[in-house]
C-alpha cells in the first residue's frame, strides 16, 4: 500500500502544483509528514487520507490503489 499511496499523493501534487509545504497547510499537518509519506517512510493515518482524499476529491479507495479515477 505505501507505494502506491506516496505515488498517488505525488501524483495528484504534481497536477495541482503544490509543494509538500503548501499541501501540509491545505490539509492541516506538517510538512515532514507528507515528506515521510512521499519518501515511504510513513504510512498515512485514516484521517490523514480522509483529509488528503477530500482536499483533491477523490476517493479513499484511489489513494490506496483499490481503483482508479
Amino acid at each position: 500500500m505505501k507505494i502506491i499511496v506516496s505515488e498517488r499523493i505525488r501524483e495528484l501534487m504534481k497536477e495541482e502544483n503544490l509543494t509538500q509545504v503548501e499541501l501540509a497547510n491545505k490539509i492541516g499537518l506538517k510538512q515532514n509528514t507528507i515528506s515521510a509519506w512521499l519518501l515511504n517512510k510513513k504510512e498515512p493515518s485514516i484521517r490523514s487520507l480522509w483529509l488528503v482524499a477530500d482536499y483533491f476529491n477523490v476517493d479513499i479507495d484511489y489513494l490506496v490503489g483499490r481503483k482508479d479515477i
